[in-house]
């Protein structure tokens, strides 16, 4: 929560949720395929010359493979790997494999590239109490990852007990974060699962992971109302604020939208999302919350909402606040 959003010369960071591995073969082989499925998500972002195509019918696939082959030759991206991306990017598939190496290292470039970040980098969240072969494999892991994909890698969480071969940095929690930690009572609720992979969102368009986000587009698009909208913008109070992420946005309108996941159950989140909100009202903005289940399940009611808080910000009949 510290970390969004990152300054603007930080790398392009996502985080990784271990799970139990034998071997770090295992654990390279579960977050290539992480990645993997992150850099789908995000086409064409890391390919920007193919916005527009869409589909795996007519010319697509070809037309699609000839700009990753140019985009290589011309960058420090493996072109026939970028193509082979670009392909299953449309097609959900494309014949043969790539070596461990080289999707790792052609991985850390199309993050690079997605994100224009000039590094990219993985902050993996250390379990509690490994023993001595679960914490060897998970930090000779990490190591392949650093040497072979040019990744950063961050273990965060408790320092490793067994292995002694890594730097051990203690990180300052910036206050606003310390204030709210604490603030909040321990224990009383119920821990809410990570995703093995989460990755930031992109600027302009809905978070490529998010269901809800996407559904939400795709309904709003045809709505002449709905004009202006702007997906996941950074808003500053002043030169001096540290800048916070919207999801959706209506700036002429002072209209903010969030589209709250079940992360957004953990206390920490929660005291966040109240500071969040009241800091966006002091500016001037009004706030509407939606979870992800109200926009999947009940899209219809969500527009309608939709609809009419928008019509109270645009003629100055907005009375209180609004959440769901």
């Amino acid at each position: 929560m510290a970390l969004e959003p990152l300054p603007d010369d930080a790398p392009a960071l996502v985080t990784y949720v271990p799970r139990p591995a034998g071997t770090p073969a295992d654990v390279v082989a579960d977050v290539l395929r992480e990645l993997e499925a992150a850099a789908l998500a995000m086409f064409p972002a890391w390919l920007p010359e193919a916005d527009g195509i869409t589909g795996s019918g007519g010319a697509a696939v070809p037309a699609v493979r000839a700009l990753a082959l140019r985009t290589g030759s011309a960058t420090r991206h493996f072109a026939p790997f970028l193509a082979h991306l670009a392909e299953r990017a449309l097609r959900g598939e494309a014949r043969g494999t790539f070596p461990p190496e080289i999707r790792a290292a052609g991985l850390a470039r199309v993050l690079r590239a997605g994100y224009r970040r000039p590094e990219a980098a993985i902050l993996v969240r250390m379990p509690y109490e490994l023993g001595p072969s679960a914490e060897e494999v998970l930090v000779a892991a990490c190591e392949w990852l650093a040497h072979h994909g040019g990744f950063g890698v961050w273990l965060t969480g408790p320092p490793p007990r067994f292995v002694d071969r890594i730097e051990t940095v203690a990180a300052p929690i910036p206050d606003e974060v310390a204030a709210l930690v604490r603030d909040i009572e321990p224990g009383g609720t119920e821990e809410v699962p990570l995703p093995a992979l989460a990755f930031p969102p992109l600027a302009g368009v809905p978070h490529p992971a998010s269901a809800a986000e996407r559904r939400l587009e795709a309904a709003l698009s045809p709505c002449a109302w709905a004009t202006g909208r702007e997906w996941n913008q950074l808003h500053a109070s002043g030169p001096l604020s540290n800048p916070i992420r919207v999801d959706l946005l209506w700036r002429a309108e002072r209209c903010v939208i969030e589209i709250d996941g079940p992360e957004h159950l953990r206390p920490l989140r929660l005291a966040a999302d109240r500071q969040r909100d009241l800091r966006l009202r002091r500016d001037g903005y009004a706030v509407r919350r939606f979870t992800n289940e109200q926009v999947l399940e009940r899209l219809g009611t969500v527009l309608a909402e939709l609809e009419r808080f928008l019509h109270q910000c645009r003629h100055g009949t907005l009375e209180g606040s609004l959440h769901a």
